[in-house]
């Protein structure tokens, strides 16, 4: 996210965010199984170019999505908290929330989110889609882990949700 707490810019751009070489993502995505999207996020991995991750289970938050036009990923359009609890009694990997926003908020709300990790990007977007989007349930959190990335000034952050 951007220094000032936006994921995306405001006509959802993340032209933005830069790559540091030093960040081992091969490390990162080997810890989950499975990533939670909303229909945005989503849209944009639909992209061409965009990274593709096999053998992970992608799970799709929409309203407007239909399973039959997308048969790879599972779809949730109404019993999202069902599906999440079911997904975490599994056994398995941990879970990724990729994006944020309005999902996010959602699951924070309901005290579906055990850590949140956040890359902060140093710009200054002065406006966009907000990491957490009013009105929200505000949450404690304890900071577990931080890294600082010295060629690009990204700075990672872990947090347990209390």
């Amino acid at each position: 996210m951007s220094l000032d707490g936006y994921i995306a810019g405001p006509k959802g751009e993340y032209d933005w965010i830069v790559h540091d070489p030093d960040v081992d993502f091969g490390a990162m995505f080997a810890r989950f199984d499975t990533f939670l999207m909303g229909r945005r996020t989503f849209e944009l991995t639909l992209t061409p170019g965009a990274p593709k991750h096999p053998g992970m289970t992608t799970v799709v938050f929409s309203r407007t999505l239909r399973q039959k036009d997308h048969p790879d990923v599972t779809i949730v359009d109404d019993d999202w908290k069902g599906t999440l609890t079911a997904l975490k009694e599994r056994p398995g990997k941990d879970i990724w929330l990729f994006g944020g926003g309005s999902l996010f908020a959602s699951l924070l709300a309901e005290k579906l989110l055990d850590t949140i990790e956040v890359a902060i990007v140093p710009v200054l977007l002065g406006g966009g889609i907000p990491l957490l989007p009013p009105p929200a349930k505000g949450a404690k959190l304890n900071l577990t882990r931080q890294k600082t990335y010295q060629k690009t000034g990204i700075v990672s952050l872990e947090y347990a949700v209390k």
